[in-house]
C-alpha cells in the first residue's frame, strides 16, 4: 500500500487548530497544492520569471525581471507567499505612487505581480490572487495630438524626395507601428495585389537586432495598399537598388524594404530624431514616430470608418484598445446613433 503522509498542525487555540485543519481538508478537496510552508514571494518569483524566460520577449522578461527586484523584492520579497493579502500589494502600489513613480509604472508593476501570483494560483500555492484584488491607479492618458489631415499632406509634401518618404508614407497611410515598419520585408509586399502583410517586426536588445512575432495575433495582418503608398514604394525600391550597386561588396543583403545605405536594418531612434528634424523644417509640432500611427487611426476615424475596420487596420487586440485610445476623435460618431434614431422614429 502506499504510505500516508501526516501533516501536523499546531494553533495557540484549539480553534485556531480547527480553523487551519477546515482549510486543510478543504484544499485536499479542492485539489490544492498548498505553498511549501516557507515559500517566500522572492523565491518564487524568481521560480516564475526562470519559467517564463522560454515563452516571453527578451525585453518584457527583463521588464518583468526589472520591476520586481527594484520595486517588489525589496519590501515583499521574505513574504510567506501563503499569507500575502490583498492589503499588503495595496499597500506597495500607495508607497510606490506616493515616492514619485509614474502611474503607468504602478499599474505595470501590479501587472507582473498578478501574473506572476496567477501562476501561483494555478499551481494551487495561493487560494486567490493578492494583486488581482488590489485596486491599479489611474493613469491619465496622454492627449494624443496627432497630425491634422492637412498638416499630414503639408509632411509628405515636405519629405517628397527624401531617403525615408516611404517610411512616412507607410507609417501615416497604414498605421504601422515603428518595429513593424522597420520589420518590413520585400517578400512581404504584394505590388499586384496592393496588398502589405504585417509579419514581423524589428527591435533591439542590448545592441542585438531580433525579428519577433508581431505583438498579438491580430497584429500580423494584410493591408491593402494606398496607390499613394504602392507609388512611394515603387520610388524606393529604384532608390535602394541604386544604393545596392553603389555600395557593391559592402551591401549587406536583409530583404528589408528600409535599411541603411548599406542594407543593414534602421535604428529606431535614428529615424525618429531624423522625422523631428522634418517636422521642425516644415513648422509642424513635434511628433514621436509612433504619432504617425496615432494621426492615421484619427483621420480614418474622422472619415467615419468604422472603429472595428480601424481596429483591424492598427491590428488592435481588442475594439476597447481603439476606442479607449482613440474615443475623443469621436465626439461626432457619438451624434450619429442619435441622429439615425430621430430620423427613424421622428414623424415628420
Amino acid at each position: 500500500g502506499t504510505s500516508r503522509k501526516r501533516k501536523y498542525l499546531y494553533g495557540a487555540t484549539q480553534r485556531e487548530v480547527k480553523d487551519k485543519l477546515t482549510k486543510v481538508r478543504r484544499d485536499l478537496q479542492l485539489g490544492l497544492e498548498p505553498a511549501p510552508e516557507n515559500l517566500t514571494l522572492a523565491t518564487f518569483a524568481k521560480r516564475w520569471l526562470a519559467g517564463n524566460e522560454p515563452a516571453l520577449r527578451v525585453r518584457t522578461h527583463k521588464r518583468y525581471r526589472e520591476l520586481l527586484e527594484l520595486h517588489v523584492l525589496p519590501t515583499l520579497g521574505r513574504r510567506r507567499l501563503a499569507s500575502l493579502a490583498p492589503g499588503d500589494v495595496q499597500e506597495l502600489l500607495t508607497t510606490k505612487l506616493a515616492s514619485g513613480l509614474s502611474a503607468q509604472t504602478v499599474r505595470h508593476i501590479r501587472t507582473v505581480l498578478r501574473t506572476a501570483l496567477g501562476q501561483a494560483e494555478r499551481w494551487g500555492y495561493v487560494g486567490r490572487n493578492a494583486a488581482a484584488l488590489a485596486d491599479p491607479p489611474r493613469v491619465v492618458r496622454h492627449e494624443v495630438q496627432p497630425l491634422s489631415a492637412e498638416q499630414a499632406r503639408t509632411l509628405l509634401a515636405h519629405v517628397r524626395g527624401d531617403r525615408f518618404e516611404a517610411l512616412y508614407t507607410v507609417a501615416l497611410a497604414l498605421g504601422l507601428r515603428q518595429g513593424e515598419a522597420l520589420g518590413l520585408r520585400w517578400s512581404d509586399v504584394d505590388f499586384e495585389t496592393a496588398t502589405l502583410a504585417v509579419r514581423q517586426a524589428l527591435y533591439r536588445a542590448g545592441g542585438e537586432v531580433r525579428f519577433v512575432e508581431p505583438k498579438s495575433a491580430q497584429s500580423r495582418r494584410t493591408l491593402v495598399m494606398p496607390p499613394i503608398v504602392a507609388s512611394a514604394l515603387r520610388a524606393h525600391r529604384a532608390r535602394q537598388h541604386q544604393e545596392r550597386l553603389a555600395a557593391g561588396s559592402d551591401w549587406q543583403d536583409t530583404g528589408l524594404v528600409f535599411t541603411s545605405r548599406r542594407g543593414t536594418p534602421l535604428v529606431g531612434g535614428d529615424v525618429t530624431k531624423r522625422l523631428q528634424r522634418h517636422l521642425q523644417a516644415a513648422g509642424l509640432p513635434r511628433q514621436r514616430f509612433h504619432d504617425l500611427r496615432h494621426a492615421c487611426a484619427s483621420l480614418l476615424i474622422a472619415q467615419g470608418v468604422h472603429p472595428r475596420l480601424v481596429m483591424e487596420t492598427l491590428g488592435h487586440s481588442t475594439i476597447t484598445l481603439t476606442m479607449n485610445t482613440y474615443g475623443h476623435v469621436m465626439p461626432d460618431l457619438k451624434r450619429e446613433p442619435a441622429d439615425q434614431m430621430e430620423s427613424l422614429l421622428a414623424s415628420s
